[in-house]
């Protein structure tokens, strides 16, 4: 696409790439809890603790709500210490987390794996780093392609589905955590020595106060763009948080009788793993694609396009039991059009907020935290109430509705406004 060649010539590639690899590494760990929720479970019934569904929708959400609170921490890091250094404090702690599970193995508790899900925050809270160190080398035109890119760094959940469930079979579910914490660590020198924050002649560094922050939080835009990723952001990794669990309670009998049939592996497990991967798949890879086809159409009609397709789909699954395939294939679709939402709201973002861009993408990055944490409880709390998962479908289809609505409520301002003079579609 037109939108990728632009980047040739411009900006730093290997500070991109490299703030891909830190964003894919820091998702993969982030996310790590939803791909071993079944194994982790089972350790913990051998010492006597059987988790609840609310208990394990809880211990799922929690990376996931500390990680959005931690964004607000880090984009204020971001501008005032530079996006390297705070990458690199950040980093430092997610590694002491994966230490920590993968020695404790299955002696840790309940509440340890809390503390634990908590320090997974912080690779959650990568997103406010990578997105600005990659978008503050880049002109506005581009930035819908280059934040594309470095968030598209959320394949990592994709990695943790296809491996994670097969390595805690063969060596145990703490053994995850240890290969985890030996890629982070290579991760972690490589950024060091390869990512540089972007030079005063291509980037003004512009520290802001706490008062900053408040200042922010009273336009109105802040909110709407809040809204909006809360439904695209927390969609994505609120399902993909939650997916294995999903497909053990809804379709454990098709997954282990096509896995003999098919792939002679019996543990239904592993199967989830694959089948998991698949759907987060679509979203993962396709966010790029989204932030370049708002380049070209405009940020507003991209959402339209995608939050449509959501609201549709996710209706459709709560209100029909579908066959397994055409199951799979459904969430592949809606995984697919929230991660090309992603790059379409962080399309627009730049253009209202560049100035600000790395308090910005913090609190707005929490916000689809904190979209992804209620989807995750509601999920929990639909199987928990009713035995199944129709309600927490719909519920969120109603969210996606309702953003559908603001698009509508905003896009003449927009356009009239801050759009004229922003240098992108909107």
């Amino acid at each position: 696409m037109a939108g990728f060649k632009a980047l040739k010539g411009q900006g730093h590639g290997m500070t991109l790439f490299m703030a891909f690899l830190y964003f894919d590494m820091s998702f993969m760990v982030w996310t790590m809890l939803g791909p071993l929720s079944t194994e982790i479970g089972e350790a913990l019934a051998l010492g006597g603790h059987i988790m609840t569904a609310g208990e394990k929708a809880t211990l799922l959400s929690l990376p996931i709500l500390s990680g959005a609170l931690l964004r607000i921490l880090l984009g204020f890091g971001v501008d005032k210490f530079g996006p390297k250094k705070t990458a690199l404090m950040a980093q430092f702690v997610v590694i002491a987390a994966l230490l920590t599970a993968f020695l404790q193995g299955n002696n840790i508790t309940y509440n340890q794996l809390l503390l634990v899900a908590l320090g997974l925050g912080f690779a959650g809270a990568s997103f406010a780093v990578a997105l600005p160190q990659a978008g503050q080398w880049y002109p506005p035109k581009l930035q819908g392609v280059v934040l594309g890119i470095a968030g598209a760094g959320n394949i990592g959940v994709v990695i943790d589905f296809i491996f994670a469930p097969k390595i805690a079979e063969l060596w145990g579910w703490n053994a995850v955590f240890g290969v985890g914490a030996v890629m982070a660590i290579i991760v972690f020198v490589a950024y060091l020595f390869l990512a540089k924050d972007a030079p005063a002649e291509v980037y003004t560094v512009r520290p802001k106060k706490l008062r900053d922050y408040g200042k922010l939080l009273k336009d109105k835009d802040t909110w709407w763009f809040n809204l909006f990723y809360a439904i695209s952001f927390g969609g994505f990794v609120g399902f993909a948080g939650y997916m294995k669990v999903y497909l053990m309670n809804t379709y454990s009998v098709d997954m282990g009788t096509f896995g003999v049939d098919v792939f002679n592996e019996p543990n239904v497990k592993v199967i989830a793993g694959y089948f998991g991967a698949l759907t987060i798949f679509a979203g993962a890879v396709l966010r790029p694609v989204g932030g370049n086809i708002a380049d070209k159409i405009g940020g507003i009609k991209s959402l339209y396009f995608f939050y449509g397709a959501v609201a549709i789909l996710a209706t459709i699954t709560a209100l029909v039991k579908l066959p397994f395939f055409v199951a799979i294939f459904v969430l592949f679709l809606i995984m697919a059009n929230l991660g090309m939402a992603n790059g379409a709201v962080f399309q627009l973002v730049p253009q209202r907020f560049g100035k600000d861009i790395g308090i910005m993408t913090g609190i707005i990055g929490a916000a689809g935290g904190l979209g992804g944490t209620a989807l995750i409880k509601t999920l929990g709390w639909s199987k928990g109430a009713f035995d199944g998962y129709m309600a927490g479908f719909l519920i969120f289809a109603g969210v996606v509705l309702v953003a559908i609505v603001g698009l509508s409520m905003v896009k003449t301002r927009w356009r009239t406004t801050w759009g004229v003079q922003a240098g992108g579609r909107i």
